[in-house]
């Protein structure tokens, strides 16, 4: 069993539009037993797993796979 929560539809659509809108975002997550992380990058998709989502992220020359109910804060990116 997961420990996944669900994230709010709100946030999720707002990830949705980024992918499609090719638009910039500035993410703050965490991952359990390391420290936060913030950087920028590109939303590049959302994938499902073992019932618990993620979300591809490229942030420069790394590319992120992020649970969702880890990411603690997300903004647009200044243009």
């Amino acid at each position: 069993m997961t420990d996944y929560q669900p994230i709010d539809c709100g946030r999720y659509s707002m990830l949705e539009l980024a992918i499609m809108r090719r638009r910039r975002l500035r993410l703050r997550w965490h991952t359990p037993g390391e420290p936060a992380r913030e950087c920028e990058g590109l939303a590049v998709d959302l994938v499902t797993r073992h019932h618990e989502e993620f979300l591809i992220f490229q942030a420069g020359d790394k590319t992120h796979e992020i649970r969702l109910d880890h990411i603690s804060r997300m903004d647009a990116a200044s243009e």
